[in-house]
């Protein structure tokens, strides 16, 4: 049987990345001499992350609309029609110099293209949405698409019902330790509280606004604190955070396996993908959508765990007062906790790398 060639399209954030890499490693699972090439934007965090995994990537020259109105902004935009242009060509030269058998829209600007011009050549397109609400490029491309595999059941009311199958979202490969063990390699105390604070892999201003306001709160309260900060915020931040055995500051976790197992309670944003980690997991949390997102999406996010108890949700306008006072609130309530705890762990979980390539595999 003749090995399958994929390209796998999208990036932009670690959102998009990791569970891209996930379903390439589940389709080398099952057949390891598939050819896989990612195609990310140039400048984006893909051209470093994937090469790491061990996958070949190319980059075409594409980013958003920006929408806030800044001359910056505004030449940014007048730029985007040139980049399309150009990215659609060179996504054209890909697709027929490459012969993949299907593609693979994770999402980010770069799927646009590539998968536009692979639809246009007769490629099975596979587009995979991460939120409650579809970004732009999957609503763009939909209409090409053979299947729309979702992360949230919240999404299929906005896409053809005969392709869309409710997949989960892939996630990290996470070996999770036993708290005590996780919660020392971390150098932390496994006898106090520890809360885990997130941005995602680029930062989130008003999430690290709200725990420098309070830091001294969350030190009286013996608790400790493993800050991610994101690697734009961190040189700021560093000689603002008090030189403490409680706090740990860090731009960006490598290992969140282990982060995640020495928590007690997390705060995050949330996007699809830390959505599904939190559910896979079980993990408590925080949750304060990015309000810098298409359509709020990450508000209906959010909600898929809020409405149902498993998980709280803090506006971001809010966040600077009762973020970091609802955590301590919270980790100093053990029967509040563990209820969170078990509405999380009660949520359906998906091995969604393994679904995904079960739909690929039956287009191919």
């Amino acid at each position: 049987m003749m090995s399958k060639r994929i390209i796998i399209a999208g990036g932009g954030t670690g959102g998009h990345i990791f569970p891209a890499v996930s379903i390439a490693n589940e389709i080398k699972k099952r057949d390891a001499d598939a050819a896989i090439l990612f195609v990310g934007a140039e400048g984006g965090m893909e051209l470093r992350l994937v090469p790491k995994y061990g996958y070949d990537i190319e980059a075409v020259w594409i980013s958003g609309i920006h929408r806030q109105l800044t001359i910056r902004n505004i030449f940014r935009n007048l730029l985007f029609p040139i980049k399309l242009v150009s990215s659609l060509s060179k996504s054209r030269r890909i697709v027929k110099r490459f012969k993949p058998q299907l593609v693979v829209g994770v999402g980010g600007y770069a799927s646009g293209p590539l998968g536009r011009m692979a639809a246009s050549q007769g490629v099975p397109l596979v587009l995979c949405e991460q939120n409650a609400f579809p970004g732009l490029v999957n609503r763009w491309l939909a209409p090409k698409a053979s299947k729309i595999l979702l992360g949230n059941e919240g999404a299929s009311k906005y896409f053809e019902p005969s392709k869309t199958v409710v997949t989960g979202n892939p996630i990290r490969e996470f070996s999770l330790l036993d708290r005590a063990t996780a919660a020392k390699k971390m150098g932390l105390d496994p006898n106090k509280p520890i809360l885990l604070s997130l941005g995602g892999s680029l930062g989130a201003l008003t999430i690290n606004q709200a725990v420098l306001q309070h830091i001294r709160q969350v030190i009286d309260a013996d608790v400790q604190l493993l800050w991610q900060s994101g690697k734009r915020y961190y040189e700021s931040l560093k000689p603002q955070v008090p030189d403490h055995p409680h706090l740990k500051l860090m731009a960006f976790i490598e290992d969140m396996a282990v982060a995640y197992s020495a928590a007690d309670l997390v705060i995050s944003r949330a996007g699809g993908s830390t959505i599904s980690e939190l559910v896979a997991l079980s993990k408590p949390s925080i949750l304060v959508p990015s309000p810098n997102v298409a359509e709020d999406h990450q508000t209906k996010n959010a909600r898929s765990l809020s409405d149902k108890g498993a998980a709280i949700l803090v506006k971001d306008v809010e966040a600077r007062e009762k973020l970091i006072p609802e955590a301590l609130a919270i980790l100093t309530d053990k029967p509040r906790l563990e209820q969170l705890g078990a509405k999380i762990t009660a949520m359906e979980k998906h091995q969604a790398a393994v679904e995904i390539v079960d739909e690929i595999f039956q287009l191919l």
